[in-house]
C-alpha cells in the first residue's frame, strides 16, 4: 500500500520504520521540511516529502500529530478521496494542546477531529506509550502479545487499520465505532497499560467515560512530580505501572 505518515514524534518515527519494513510504500513529512528527515527512519526504504506528497494518491494517510495540530493540516486532508483511510492518532491533553471546550464538555476527541477534518478517520495507535510501541512489539501468537484498539464506523478503513497494527507487532482489536473511541482515550483502562487482547476486551468494556478527565490529569500531575530529577525521572515500565493504578 502507498502510506503518508505526517509526523516524526516518536510514535509517528517506529510507524515509518515498522511498516516500511512490512512493504508497503512509505513517504514521511513533518512540519520542518523533507531534508530534517533523519536517515534512520529511511532504512527500510521510507520516502522523505513534504506533507503534500506524502498524501498525494496515498491508499493511507496517517496523522502522528499533536491533536492541536489537526487543525493546520485540515485543509489538505479535507480534499482527499472518501477511500483513503485518514488515521488518526492523536490525544488530548489540554496543557499542551490549549483548551478545547467541546471536548472539555463531553465531545469524543475522534469526534472532534472528524469536525475538523471535515472526513471521517479511524483511531489507532493512541493508546499505547511510545516506548512500548517502539520496543515491546512481538510475532503473531506470541504470549503476552500487547493489544492495540481501533475505533471506525467504516468498515473497510477498520479492516486496514487492524491489519496494520498487526503488521507493526501488535495485536489489533475494534473497540468500536468512534462515538465509543472514548474507551481508548486519556485516563480509560486501556491506555498505555500494555494489555493483552484478552485483557483490553474487559478493559474497554469497564471505561466510566466521565472519571477519564480526572485520571488522566492524575497521571500527569504524578509524572511531573518525578521529572528532571535522574534519580527520579520516570522510567518507561513506571509509567505503565502508573497507568495501571490510576486507570484500571
Amino acid at each position: 500500500m502507498k502510506i503518508g505518515i505526517i509526523g516524526t514524534g516518536h510514535i509517528g518515527k517506529t510507524l515509518v520504520i515498522r511498516l516500511s519494513e512490512a512493504g508497503h510504500q512509505v513517504k514521511v513529512a513533518n512540519s520542518r521540511g523533507p531534508q530534517s528527515i533523519e536517515a534512520d527512519l529511511l532504512i527500510n526504504g521510507a520516502q522523505p516529502a513534504t506533507t503534500e506528497e506524502a498524501i498525494a494518491d496515498a491508499d493511507v494517510v496517517i496523522l502522528s500529530i499533536p491533536l492541536m495540530r489537526i487543525p493546520d493540516i485540515a485543509p489538505l486532508i479535507r480534499n482527499l478521496p472518501a477511500e483513503t483511510t485518514v488515521v488518526d492518532t492523536s490525544n488530548y491533553y489540554p496543557h499542551r494542546d490549549n483548551r478545547i471546550e467541546s471536548i472539555d464538555e463531553g465531545q469524543v476527541e475522534s469526534l472532534w477531529v472528524t469536525e475538523v477534518l471535515g472526513r471521517p478517520v479511524i483511531k489507532a495507535w493512541n493508546a499505547i506509550g511510545s516506548h512500548s510501541f517502539a520496543a515491546k512489539s512481538s510475532p503473531a501468537n506470541s504470549v503476552d502479545r500487547i493489544a492495540i484498539p481501533v475505533a471506525a464506523d467504516n468498515e473497510e478503513h477498520k479492516e486496514i487499520g487492524l491489519m496494520l497494527i498487526q503488521q507493526t507487532g501488535f495485536d489489533a482489536k475494534y473497540s468500536g465505532t468512534l462515538a465509543e473511541s472514548w474507551r481508548q482515550q486519556p485516563g480509560s483502562p486501556s491506555y498505555c497499560t500494555d494489555l493483552t487482547y484478552e485483557e483490553l476486551g474487559p478493559a474497554l468494556a469497564t471505561a466510566e467515560k466521565n472519571r477519564l478527565p480526572k485520571r488522566r490529569d492524575i497521571a500527569i500531575e504524578a509524572i511531573l512530580e518525578r521529572m528532571g530529577d535522574s534519580k527520579t525521572n520516570p522510567s518507561a515500565d513506571y509509567l505503565v505501572s502508573l497507568n495501571r493504578v490510576l486507570f484500571m
